[in-house]
């Protein structure tokens, strides 16, 4: 069991947002909190992801696109923080036991279409959104425990 109490950050394919998330989580708020993410249909990483956290000046090294299936039960979920639709409508059956559940949508940005400079600029607009709503929680939050 964690000494923190676990932030899980949940969607479909855990390529891109939810990656963002737990990166900029543990960078501002890994001293309070254990993270991790997980998506119902993982895919690897988007390089645009890793490009574009590499700018923000975060690794992605230790990161991989998890399954929901290796963290059911296994995680002493505080947070759930669902960042897709599709996860949102799924979740309440996955995993009734975590409280607070929070919802925070952001644009999928490996569904950006468009020239690479466009796909560009949409996953760093999204990565900027994430940063600053991270950013934002953690001034109003208070771990459980």
């Amino acid at each position: 069991m964690a000494d923190k109490p676990v932030v899980l950050f949940l969607g479909t394919e855990n390529s891109a947002r939810r990656q963002m998330a737990e990166a900029f989580l543990r960078k501002y708020g890994g001293d309070r909190f254990e993270v991790s993410s997980a998506g119902y249909e993982p895919t690897e990483i988007n390089p645009l992801t890793r490009r574009v956290m590499a700018e923000a000046g975060l690794d992605l090294a230790g990161q991989r696109a998890k399954s929901v299936a290796e963290c059911l039960g296994k995680l002493p979920g505080r947070y759930l923080i669902t960042l897709c639709d599709r996860a949102e409508r799924n979740c309440p059956t996955a995993f009734p036991q975590v409280f607070p559940r929070l919802f925070w949508a952001f644009p999928d940005p490996v569904a950006a279409s468009g020239t690479g400079t466009e796909r560009l600029t949409v996953f760093r607009r999204v990565r900027d959104q994430i940063e600053a709503r991270i950013v934002a929680w953690l001034r109003e939050t208070t771990p459980l425990t």
